[in-house]
């Protein structure tokens, strides 16, 4: 399974430190964490790549290689996310959403994008085993609702090895 992981860009906001980071010669203040974590959480034999659109450019071949698009997003980033959807739905390549942005607005979100968009709603620690074997058999829901709140010691060690840490201030 080959899937492809996306951090989208963040607008220019105080928390995004854009004017600053050229005085420290680096393309963003944070990693995606929340991707490196679920990417944690997906089988070590499936191929996992991760763009971060603070870091480098979505290139149609990266996600043209993509069996499935994830998206971790915060509400801030909602334009920039509309932006991959289109383009995933362009190149026929179904998305997976989650974090803040999925959560609160995932009925909006699915009423634009349709059958085309599948949202984890919630924490994804008590929901991805679901998402991965519904992933395996192509049958993925178009909403995973996750109950309670997780147990972050079961949280996997994030998945550091797709990024390069060079790029971001809070890993220098």
């Amino acid at each position: 399974m080959n899937v492809l992981l996306v951090s989208p860009k963040t607008p220019t906001t105080f928390w995004s430190f854009k004017h600053a980071l050229k005085f420290v010669s680096k393309r963003s203040a944070f990693p995606p964490l929340g991707l490196l974590t679920v990417a944690g959480m997906l089988p070590d034999e499936w191929n996992l790549r991760l763009v971060d659109l603070n870091v480098s450019r979505l290139r149609d071949a990266q996600i043209r290689w993509a069996d499935y698009v994830m998206i971790g997003a915060m509400i801030v980033q909602k334009e920039s996310v509309r932006e991959v959807i289109r383009r995933c739905q362009t190149l026929g390549k179904p998305v997976i959403g989650g974090g803040p942005l999925f959560t609160t607005g995932y009925q909006e979100l699915s009423d634009e994008f349709g059958a085309d968009l599948h949202c984890v709603v919630g924490e994804a620690e008590h929901i991805m085993a679901d998402v991965v074997a519904d992933m395996q058999t192509g049958t993925l829901r178009r909403v995973y609702e996750a109950s309670g709140r997780p147990d972050i010691s079961l949280a996997p060690i994030p998945r550091w090895d797709l990024i390069r840490p060079k790029h971001y201030v809070s890993m220098s």
